[in-house]
């Protein structure tokens, strides 16, 4: 199993980005992908998670109206489209798969993960 997170990059505040999440080694059918984040010298937060199986997605409060989790089964990858970007969002961000589903907010509880693509977003 491999994750492997891209669409990283410098932006300006106000800018967005898409960051890919794509697995290999099994299917997403069932599980949950969660988009966490870790900011210079704070905890890695959950910020997002899709069911793969009905579609439903949770935010955290500090994404909503600005992030939008998605995922394409058939390609096994999910997406994290981001506007509106705050200096705040400056982190690295991991995508990782829980099989029990999005009830579990914290990274290790998580299955599998990746290694993580930096965000920077400039003010």
């Amino acid at each position: 199993v491999q994750f492997v997170e891209s669409g990283g990059g410098l932006v300006q505040a106000g800018g967005s980005l898409r960051l890919s999440c794509a697995a290999s080694g099994f299917t997403f059918d069932g599980y949950a992908i969660s988009w966490f984040r870790q900011a210079p010298g704070k905890e890695r937060e959950r910020i997002s998670c899709i069911r793969s199986s009905d579609g439903s997605t949770t935010y955290t409060d500090s994404v909503k109206g600005r992030f939008t989790i998605s995922s394409d089964n058939a390609k096994n990858t999910v997406y994290l489209q981001m506007n509106s970007l705050k200096p705040e969002d400056t982190a690295v961000y991991y995508c990782a798969l829980d099989i029990s589903g999005c009830y579990r907010r914290q990274f290790g509880a998580m299955n599998y993960w990746g290694k993580g693509t930096l965000v920077t977003v400039s003010s």
